[in-house]
């Protein structure tokens, strides 16, 4: 066999060498490589890729290459780690030593000491090749190659896989810490601000005006349960319904910000209309409200108050010299963090403003005029209709 065309591998290596042009995307960098391999005369039956990420629920992302077919991505929740069916993959003692695993399952004595090999024979696959990529950090992610040609892979086939590795890996590197990151502060600081640092507005004092729907929500009782729970129970609690009331908030376009304590503070950006970003907050909110009720029991209440308004807030970082915070900052800010006060004194599940409440599409409920802190004038107060 003559095998693969040196000359296109050479120059896929240097395609990969130069940051892979014309493929933005992971996926479509194993698109490419692939096709290429392919066309260069390597006889690929499925390439792959299973990178790990730095992520609370997402352990990594595999990509799937198959002739003529669109790359296929699963994203493996961190579970799988545990899972008896990985425990016995060839992958895991490549991640766990960065030592190549070969398998010519042609060989009258290759040994069948993974169950997925035996799969792969009744597929008609010959040959099973799982390669590291070695990262400079230390950490090892992996690449697998099968074939189904008669004599498995050649020499030849063996040393060009081997020779596009290296500068797929480093090239997989810098994808990993680019989606490491977003990953991160899209967890720590939502999505919105998280492409705003990620775009370099990360300068003390740079903040942006908009307009937002603000939701300000704490969990009732709480200062007497943190004196009877145990710690740990205490943040369970805490997981619990902050786990109720942040799938509402970004199911229906909110962006939580910061939670303080037991509170939540979250905006609903007014991008098509103040009226939109009033009637989303109030959906969300009730959504939440129905969520946390279901968590409770006798023994541990996990009802929530709420307090919305609207108007506009200053979107940004503040914070000393070394340590920052992007946040919102404001006077609407606070009318909504002293409407919460006042449901949780009055017993309500939810504090409308007036401005809040002239937004929505149906007549709100009022509940009367009252003093807040840090207001000169009373406040009208209203609740849904």
């Amino acid at each position: 066999m003559a095998g693969p065309d040196q000359a296109k591998i050479a120059e896929l290596v240097r395609w990969l060498v130069d940051g892979a042009e014309g493929a933005p995307r992971p996926e479509q960098v194993v698109q490419h490589l692939c096709d290429r391999l392919f066309a260069a005369g390597l006889p690929l039956d499925r390439t792959a890729a299973f990178v790990r990420t730095l992520h609370p629920n997402i352990v990594g992302v595999r990509f799937v290459w198959r002739p003529g077919k669109p790359i296929d991505i699963l994203r493996a929740p961190r579970s799988v780690l545990d899972d008896p069916d990985f425990l016995k993959n060839p992958l895991k003692p490549v991640f766990d030593t960065g030592q190549p695993l070969r398998r010519r399952l042609i060989d009258p004595d290759c040994p069948l000491d993974y169950p997925i090999l035996t799969e792969f024979i009744a597929e008609g696959i010959t040959d099973y090749l799982v390669t590291p990529l070695r990262f400079l950090s230390g950490e090892n992610h992996v690449v697998s190659w099968t074939t189904k040609a008669p004599g498995g892979f050649a020499e030849a086939d063996v040393a060009a896989i081997e020779a596009v590795v290296p500068p797929l890996a480093r090239l997989a590197e810098i994808y990993t810490l680019g989606r490491t990151a977003a990953n991160l502060l899209n967890v720590y600081v939502g999505h919105d601000a998280g492409e705003r640092i990620l775009k370099g507005q990360i300068r003390r004092g740079d903040t942006a005006t908009l307009e937002a729907a603000i939701w300000m929500s704490d969990l009732r009782g709480f200062t007497p349960l943190s004196e009877l729970l145990a710690p740990r129970d205490l943040i369970d609690l805490l997981n619990a319904t902050f786990g109720a009331q942040v799938p509402a908030i970004e199911k229906h376009g909110g962006q939580v910000l910061k939670f303080l304590g037991d509170g939540v503070l979250a905006i609903f950006p007014a991008s098509s209309g103040s009226g939109a970003a009033c009637t989303s907050a109030l959906a969300a909110a009730n959504e939440a409200h129905a969520a946390c009720a279901a968590l409770e029991t006798i023994d541990t209440p996990t009802r929530i108050g709420v307090g919305l308004h609207v108007g506009s807030i200053s979107y940004g970082n503040v914070g000393g010299e070394t340590r920052l915070d992007f946040t919102c900052i404001g006077p609407a800010v606070n009318l909504a963090a002293r409407l919460q006060g006042l449901a949780a004194t009055e017993g309500w599940p939810l504090a409308l403003s007036e401005d809040f409440a002239a937004r929505l599409p149906r007549p709100a409920r009022s509940l009367g005029r009252f003093s807040l802190k840090g207001l000169h004038e009373p406040v009208a107060v209203f609740a849904p209709g």
